[in-house]
């Protein structure tokens, strides 16, 4: 079932090449509502990169920040100058740091021109397995659902989440949370470090937002069209 809402497409320019992430981003910029940029390219490249290779697009800077409260908002007040879209941190580093960065995103930012503030749940490559070994004994899903309740609660404006727990979320929290699901892969490709996977259609009829999709996009022969593909399944979806 359809939840009504547009799902838009993120592509993820992984690469430490500055040249490489401008030129998958000029290839894909038509398709996609947004590009993403994270820790691997921010650290090899810097901030004034980060600006070059976003260019004119939408900006998901994902650079998961989780620190004490005042190094988060400070950290935040840093980044604002590259004006990104969206920005994460984890949900994790609980409920004073989530309020900071709340904090520094509406006193740092415009207010036409506040990014969206991302709690990241429990990441897509953790299993049942890998999360008791934190010392979480419950499920994947009920780490999820509290880590989603207290970021919300806190400030965020969203969640970033595996596919597979998309609609926990949304029966547990409504339409509030703008939520953005990695770990996206269309039918055949390779799942690489992703456990918790869904297509493009099945994210879109659980209830995302936004869909991240880096390499089946990125590496494939034709990086427009592999785009336009995905873009159009959750056109497909959404009809």
């Amino acid at each position: 079932m359809s939840h009504g809402r547009s799902t838009r497409l993120i592509v993820a320019l992984d690469t430490k090449d500055t040249a490489q992430a401008v030129s998958w981003r000029e290839q894909v910029a038509g398709p996609a509502g947004m590009v993403k940029l994270g820790l691997e390219f921010t650290y090899a490249c810097g901030l004034d990169a980060v600006r070059r290779a976003a260019g004119g697009s939408p900006l998901f800077l994902d650079l998961k920040l989780h620190d004490i409260p005042n190094t988060v908002a400070s950290a935040i007040g840093s980044l604002a100058a590259l004006r990104p879209a969206m920005l994460t941190i984890h949900a994790s580093g609980g409920r004073a740091m989530i309020a900071a960065a709340r904090k520094a995103v509406d006193e740092t930012f415009p207010a036409d021109a506040r990014p969206l503030l991302l709690a990241v749940t429990v990441l897509t490559s953790m299993d049942e397995t890998a999360l008791h070994e934190t010392g979480v004994e419950g499920s994947v899903e009920a780490q999820v659902l509290r880590l989603g309740a207290l970021a919300m609660d806190s400030g965020a404006d969203g969640l970033v989440c595996s596919s597979h727990e998309i609609a926990p979320l949304r029966a547990a929290l409504g339409d509030r949370p703008v939520l953005v699901v990695p770990g996206i892969r269309p039918a055949g490709s390779a799942l690489g470090d992703q456990k918790r996977v869904m297509t493009p259609a099945q994210a879109s009829a659980a209830g995302a937002d936004w869909i991240v999709v880096g390499r089946p996009i990125t590496r494939a022969d034709d990086p427009t069209a592999a785009a336009a593909a995905i873009a159009a399944e959750l056109e497909k979806a959404r009809s």
